[in-house]
């Protein structure tokens, strides 16, 4: 038996909105979706299980039928879907007269429902949001039917307003498996047992690092998973050290030569760190010119003396200015007030 466990595809989600890439993103979505399913019917597995926001919102008609033919593309292999917290079933949702594919089993409702797999012996439990928040813990009291089979448990949340679930208690009631759904990041919660598959693609600049699946299969009686990389670009950080002789040419050459190695196609947050010259006068805006890149933050520091300034200028404004941030436990906000004002106040005096 062989399975892929997926979650918050969200379908319909504009990555980046406002950037030049958005909407490409947001084909390239549906893209990777299309692409395993493609990969299904090249490879079959026995089950498909999506758990929940396979939809960023509420789905459309056209999209639950595009959806659906793509699930008629692979016949032979079953397919569990529940909606999440971004796609839940509101009243007048076109999920709740939609008919699928006889492949298809889709949860229908907050109630948690048990559907066996006659062919494959494995019984799989799940249900669906029809509330954007749950607060209920709706998962920890669920227990498998005790008959010999694979159980596996779908479950979409794990935090405080989205089913807050006990993982580890969960899983000693005795299901093989808990594929979630949720958490955007990749995690392995318990090795073969539980899993969160991430998000299929990132979908906002915190979505670090890499995306895909979980795919499983059983092993001399033993069920093993393993994670999947498949998306086709991920979100980065590149962090640029300046020094004093840093120049804003060499910054950016800096910059260029860094995308040369990692691949122009990945999208990036560019963190500056380092002791700069206080003269220099950055443009961190133009770094944006050189790819992908989704925000620039600068958190490097002018390079002054700072006790000698303080004694140099003793009994001004700008001593008295130094003084203050000196004698105090300064977090990154003061240090941001400190250099700004202290720029300003050492080119006002100049």
């Amino acid at each position: 038996m062989r399975f892929i466990h997926l979650a918050d595809v969200h379908l319909g989600a504009v990555p980046d909105r406002g950037c030049s890439w958005s909407s490409r993103r947001e084909e390239e979505i549906w893209e990777t979706f299309r692409r395993v399913i493609a990969g299904i019917r090249e490879n079959p597995v026995d089950l498909l299980f999506i758990a929940g926001d396979l939809f960023h919102r509420q789905p459309l008609l056209r999209e639950l039928k595009e959806v659906n033919y793509l699930f008629s593309t692979i016949p032979d292999t079953r397919v569990y879907l529940m909606a999440g917290n971004h796609d839940y079933i509101k009243p007048d949702s076109f999920y709740r007269d939609f008919q699928w594919e006889k492949n298809v089993i889709f949860f229908k409702n907050e109630q948690l429902t048990c559907v066996k797999d006659e062919k494959l012996n494995v019984y799989v439990y799940g249900l669906s949001y029809e509330h954007q928040e749950i607060e209920k813990a709706l998962y920890d009291n669920a227990k498998p039917e005790e008959k010999e089979g694979i159980h596996i448990l779908m479950a979409h949340g794990g935090d405080s307003r989205h089913i807050p679930m006990n993982v580890k208690s969960i899983s000693a009631a005795g299901f093989d498996y808990i594929a979630m759904g949720h958490i955007h990041k990749p995690q392995i919660i318990l090795r073969d047992r539980a899993a969160y598959s991430g998000a299929l693609e990132p979908i906002d600049r915190n979505d670090l690092g890499d995306h895909g699946y979980m795919e499983g299969h059983i092993e001399n009686g033993r069920l093993k998973t393993k994670f999947v990389p498949f998306a086709c670009r991920s979100y980065e950080q590149i962090i640029l050290t300046l020094r004093e002789d840093t120049t804003q040419s060499s910054l950016e050459d800096m910059l260029k030569a860094d995308l040369a190695g990692r691949g122009r196609m990945n999208m990036y947050r560019i963190i500056l760190k380092g002791n700069r010259a206080p003269e220099l006068l950055l443009l961190p805006e133009r770094l944006k010119a050189y790819g992908f890149v989704t925000e620039v933050l600068d958190e490097s520091k002018p390079a002054y003396n700072l006790e000698a300034l303080q004694e140099e200028y003793s009994g001004t404004l700008i001593g008295d200015y130094i003084s203050y941030f000196l004698g105090k436990d300064r977090s990154t906000i003061d240090d941001k007030a400190l250099y700004y004002g202290l720029q300003a106040l050492l080119e006002t005096s100049r």
